[in-house]
């Protein structure tokens, strides 16, 4: 009984070992409630892959082209032949580049042509949430959204402001 013992240990501690090394997401249990990650390998010869958009350094200079809440709608990527805009607090913003995002029917097409401030601020894809009166917002959710601002505002052109948008005083 006891090789049998020792040959299963023999068996199982490097096939345990192999596939932590293989699989390090899987978490495993050394107690009933205490779960313990095992860390990835750094791999120097693989950079991690992002979704996110490094910010650029060729920019064009900020424009200040007056854009009504009704002009807005027209760049919301259902026509082709035009920009997509994205308003974050009144400022607009060329995302063309990046139509599998923003354009009809993707991920955060819910703020194309329109200010979606408040939806920003809350970690929202609701459309109803979509709107670009943001003076509701609390302190977290108003970081969320300056946070947006500045994201946007170091990748993406700005090409105007909106000139009919709600007036918020700063919180």
């Amino acid at each position: 009984m006891l090789s049998l013992v020792k040959y299963l240990l023999l068996l199982v501690l490097p096939v345990s070992y192999l596939l932590r090394r293989r699989f390090p997401s899987l978490s495993f249990k050394l107690s009933s409630s205490t779960p313990v990650q095992i860390p990835a390998e750094e791999n120097p010869e693989k950079p991690l892959k992002t979704i996110m958009q490094a910010p650029r350094d060729d920019l064009a200079p900020p424009k200040d082209d007056p854009f009504t809440t009704e002009e807005l709608k027209q760049y919301d990527g259902s026509d082709p032949t035009k920009p997509i805009y994205v308003a974050i607090k009144g400022t607009v913003f060329d995302v063309s580049s990046k139509k599998d995002v923003y354009g009809p029917g993707r991920s955060y097409s819910v703020f194309s042509g329109k200010d979606g401030s408040r939806g920003l601020g809350m970690s929202s894809l609701k459309p109803e949430d979509a709107v670009a009166d943001y003076s509701t917002l609390d302190a977290k959710d108003m970081k969320v959204l300056d946070d947006w601002h500045a994201f946007f505002s170091k990748r993406y052109n700005i090409v105007g402001r909106v000139t009919d948008g709600p007036v918020i005083e700063s919180q």
